[in-house]
């Protein structure tokens, strides 16, 4: 039990002291920060999309291939 607590309280204390350095070491302020990571979370959303169209596809082709009776 006193190794488990001791593990906790070293992933508080890991996780306080990071972000502290984060934001202390930030090259940007919060405002600008926010904006860039709207920008990538929006560019990440469409590329995951363009994949999804892409093997929804590339699945719906292998289907039809399978439905096809050999001649």
């Amino acid at each position: 039990m006193r190794r488990l607590f001791g593990f906790l309280i070293g992933i508080f204390t890991g996780a306080v002291i990071g972000a502290t350095a984060a934001l202390l070491f930030a090259p940007d302020s919060g405002e600008a920060l926010r904006q860039q990571l709207m920008e990538r979370g929006k560019t990440l959303r469409e590329e995951i999309r363009e994949a999804a169209a892409a093997r929804q596809i590339e699945l719906r082709e292998q289907l039809e291939t399978l439905r096809t009776p050999p001649s």
